[in-house]
């Protein structure tokens, strides 16, 4: 059975609300001032909560590329104080296969994860990458799903971090395991039926680069090209060069623009190669204060049934095939 959303009753609970998912260079940095992660060597004391003030966030490091390096690399190289690496493909996705690269982690997998890293229930969570927030904002996405409602990422990542002359440290943070349960469908989310059913009723946005839309190249995938329907929205064009995003109003204009050129749409959806940089996209949307669904099995999933039929060049619904043909 195909779904276009699928939510709680609590969603009104976590509604997104414009400028709440970004925090800059100084705001975390007058965060973390008022305490500070303690040193491995000198652990807490058994249920120490692992800050005084309950306003100092837990800190995650999502570096990651697709192909690699690994970011755990990064990460030993220097980091933000009292970050905790967080492993994209281990702590925030399910094993890869027909559901996808990148699938939705099982709740217990994810709470583990995130209880390890010493994310607590009641307070704040700032998750950063290397600079366009690609992967921190999957952490976000996952984070806000299973019921986290104060979780932020820093604009412009690690760079920006560093470009602002704030401290790093190779030392690894030490602290008790946080106390974070993970409770799903706290965020809009799609299967495949309900993308095609956006797709053909409401606004589905493709999130990967264009060429990989219009399936003109496919470095990752088997089957090149896009859901027939779906508007090509490439993640490049919600940040600038930095990695920072760009305003509210701009966001809000370009994905307007985009529904326009559809004929308007009171739903939106988001996909990419694996459920990665949607969830970029669905940050974006979250600043432009438009929410949406996404599709985290995205495109690895849907080309998983060669009975899906799949479009290729420009044109959202251009070239239409089935996948097996």
């Amino acid at each position: 059975m195909g779904h276009t959303f699928l939510v709680t009753e609590r969603e009104a609970d976590n509604a997104i609300n414009t400028g709440r998912s970004l925090i800059n260079v100084a705001g975390l940095a007058r965060l973390l001032a008022r305490g500070a992660a303690p040193a491995r060597g000198a652990p807490p004391a058994p249920g120490a909560r692992p800050a005084a003030d309950p306003s100092r966030p837990a800190v995650l490091d999502v570096r990651w590329r697709l192909g690699g390096p690994p970011g755990i690399d990064s990460y030993r190289k220097g980091h933000i104080p009292g970050a905790v690496f967080v492993d994209l493909d281990r702590d925030l996705s399910g094993e890869p296969g027909p559901a996808g690269r990148h699938p939705m982690p099982a709740p217990d997998r994810f709470q583990a994860a995130m209880r390890q890293a010493g994310v607590w229930q009641d307070r704040p969570v700032v998750v950063y990458d290397d600079a366009d927030s690609t992967a921190a904002a999957r952490a976000w996405w996952l984070l806000r799903y299973f019921g986290h409602g104060q979780v932020q990422v820093l604009d412009g990542g690690y760079r920006a971090w560093t470009a602002a002359g704030q401290p790093v440290t190779a030392a690894e943070p030490a602290g008790p395991p946080g106390d974070f349960t993970a409770r799903p469908g706290h965020m809009p989310l799609l299967d495949a039926d309900g993308a095609a059913g956006l797709a053909r009723g409401g606004l589905l946005l493709d999130a990967r680069a264009g060429e990989r839309y219009r399936g003109e190249t496919e470095p990752v995938d088997a089957v090149a090209g896009h859901i027939p329907g779906a508007v090509s929205a490439p993640t490049a064009g919600n940040v600038h060069q930095d990695g920072t995003f760009k305003s509210g109003a701009e966001l809000r204009e370009r994905f307007m623009t985009l529904s326009a050129a559809v004929g308007g749409a009171d739903a939106i959806g988001v996909y990419c190669g694996s459920g990665v940089t949607a969830a970029h996209e669905v940050l974006a949307l979250d600043v432009a204060g438009l929410p949406a669904a996404l599709y985290i099995g995205s495109w690895s999933n849907w080309i998983a049934n060669p009975a899906r039929p799949v479009a290729t060049g420009r044109d959202p619904g251009g070239g239409a095939a089935r996948s097996g043909d």
